[in-house]
């Protein structure tokens, strides 16, 4: 019996029997059905030991990250196939159903694959102890996953630098016009206009304030934890003529004090607090604001429901976003209306981030040698399987993305809001 048909029935155990999927192993040997659409290379001996040791999203992640399994043909199709492979409940120590266990033994004993479990790779983040969401755990977790270098950021999120989902107001328009009509977007949902004070809570690599400040002429606070984000965005301030007007800033949103500010965007940010932290997110964005001052929250959520607990098999906490929180729309908008803020708008661009993260990929893979020498094989392999996976999210809908447009009323009830959506989508770009 050849390597490939001892490992199919391991495979037909954790995807499902009626599943399509070829299998090629490191000697050559392979199984499986020539039509499927994809195919899992076992490159070695150890891609099956970490499968062996956590048949679960985590050791299929650490294989695949390092470069011990390969996925070969259509990623989305294939990561679509895997994704009944990820049950947190399967792991080390943990009773798993009667034929996976069976598929297990008899392959651990065909091969002759015994001893411990290999290492993680070196891409696998390993936190300071301490509180999750204090703030110098927080600023170890936002470094791991910004500070991987501004090139490889540039070779995958395109001209815009913009790390969040792009706005495709038109159909056919490339990813740069959808960064920057979701930074158009946002300015004129809160209302810019020459002379404001802005403040960018976690305002990534500039975009939106070189946007705003530009377009709409505001004078604009960016804060961010990652020291490569503020080195880039405050260069670009500079080469772009509009250092005066754009102060970036490496700050927690916890310690920013020197309100008011006339508006507030949050693109993308929001997802790192912690959702027992969003009552004081809230609380500080509120006390930020000047009376009728808006804010602009951008966040991914998850669907309703009971959150599961932390799992330790977690492929995004692990590699991704350590820490990392999704709670559901509902959530959010409690904490922010807790806080006094009036919810005025809320839109979803689900569709829209799938589009974006579908681009993202398109830009690492016709890229790949040089996003692997800006960084790591590993890493590069990170951000493709995790751009892939997510945009397969937000097609079925397991993810969603929000942008929620709140004001801060004055002391008499009044929001300073325009009476209909039109008039608040109207654009108010003035170029000083």
């Amino acid at each position: 019996m050849t390597i490939a048909e001892t490992v199919a029935p391991l495979v037909r155990a954790a995807v499902g029997r009626d599943v399509p999927v070829k299998i090629r192993c490191w000697d050559g040997s392979r199984s499986g059905p020539a039509s499927a659409q994809w195919q899992l290379n076992l490159v070695n001996r150890r891609g099956l030991r970490r499968l062996l040791w956590a048949p679960n999203e985590l050791g299929f992640a650490r294989a695949y990250v390092s470069g011990d399994i390969d996925i070969e043909g259509d990623l989305l199709a294939g990561l679509d196939v895997l994704e009944q492979m990820s049950d947190p409940s399967r792991g080390p120590g943990v009773r798993t159903d009667a034929e996976m266990k069976k598929a297990l033994a008899k392959a651990a004993l065909r091969l002759g694959i015994i001893g411990p479990p290999p290492k993680p790779p070196a891409e696998e983040v390993k936190l300071a102890r301490g509180h999750r969401h204090d703030r110098r755990r927080d600023a170890a977790a936002i470094s791991h996953h910004y500070d991987v270098g501004n090139d490889f950021y540039r070779l995958v999120l395109g001209e815009s630098m913009t790390y969040s989902c792009g706005y495709w107001a038109q159909p056919g328009e490339d990813l740069a016009a959808a960064q920057y009509a979701k930074c158009d977007l946002v300015a004129r949902k809160l209302g810019l206009t020459a002379g404001m004070r802005v403040l960018d809570v976690g305002c990534g690599w500039g975009t939106f304030a070189l946007h705003a400040a530009r377009n709409y002429g505001v004078h604009l606070v960016g804060v961010t934890l990652s020291h490569q984000q503020a080195g880039y965005a405050s260069k670009r301030m500079v080469a772009e003529g509009i250092a005066e007007r754009v102060q970036i800033r490496v700050q927690d949103y916890r310690d920013v004090d020197d309100g008011p500010f006339d508006a507030i965007s949050s693109i993308g940010m929001a997802e790192h607090v912690g959702v027992a932290l969003l009552p004081t997110y809230a609380a500080q964005l509120y006390a930020l604001l000047r009376p009728q001052g808006r804010l602009l929250n951008h966040a991914i959520s998850r669907r309703p429901g009971k959150r599961a607990g932390f799992s330790k098999t977690s492929f995004i906490d692990r590699y991704v976003f350590p820490d990392g929180e999704l709670e559901p729309m509902a959530t959010m908008i409690e904490a922010l209306e807790g806080a006094g803020f009036e919810i005025r708008d809320v839109e979803a661009l689900r569709e829209h981030y799938a589009l974006t993260l579908r681009a993202w990929v398109a830009n690492l893979e016709g890229n790949w040698e040089e996003a692997v020498a800006l960084s790591s094989a590993g890493r590069a392999r990170v951000w493709r399987l995790f751009m892939a996976g997510s945009a397969l999210g937000f097609m079925a809908n397991r993810l969603g993305v929000n942008q929620i447009l709140a004001v801060k009323c004055d002391a008499r009830g009044h929001s300073g809001m325009p009476a209909t959506r039109t008039d608040l989508l109207r654009s108010r770009a003035s170029k000083p």
